[in-house]
């Protein structure tokens, strides 16, 4: 017997500010947002410092998908990520395939 599993739960999208020091992941849902801010070192390195997710949204698992995000720019810009942020560095420790974009 097969059993629909209901509609699935997709994370919205996640949007990205950036000017000639620093930028920011949004996710957006009504009233609240979920944050991962970074400083940039240049053309090719970004340093992630923080990164918030209100009560409101905790359990949805935004914070992870604003690091996928971010490493998936690096990768497609060709840029490196120094995580200081202690949730976007066990993010990152938790996946070995990211390790390529991680600042050695």
């Amino acid at each position: 017997m097969n059993r629909d599993p209901g509609p699935q739960k997709q994370t919205p999208p996640v949007t990205r500010e950036e000017d000639s020091s620093k930028g920011r992941y949004l996710i957006r849902i009504e009233e609240h947002a979920a944050e991962m801010t970074y400083s940039r070192a240049g053309e090719r390195l970004i340093i992630i410092d923080h990164t918030s997710v209100p009560d409101a949204l905790r359990g949805r698992r935004l914070g992870e998908a604003l690091v996928t995000r971010a490493v998936e720019d690096a990768r497609a810009e060709g840029r490196r990520i120094i995580p200081l942020c202690p949730f976007a560095k066990s993010v990152i420790a938790r996946h070995p395939e990211w390790q390529d974009v991680l600042r050695g």
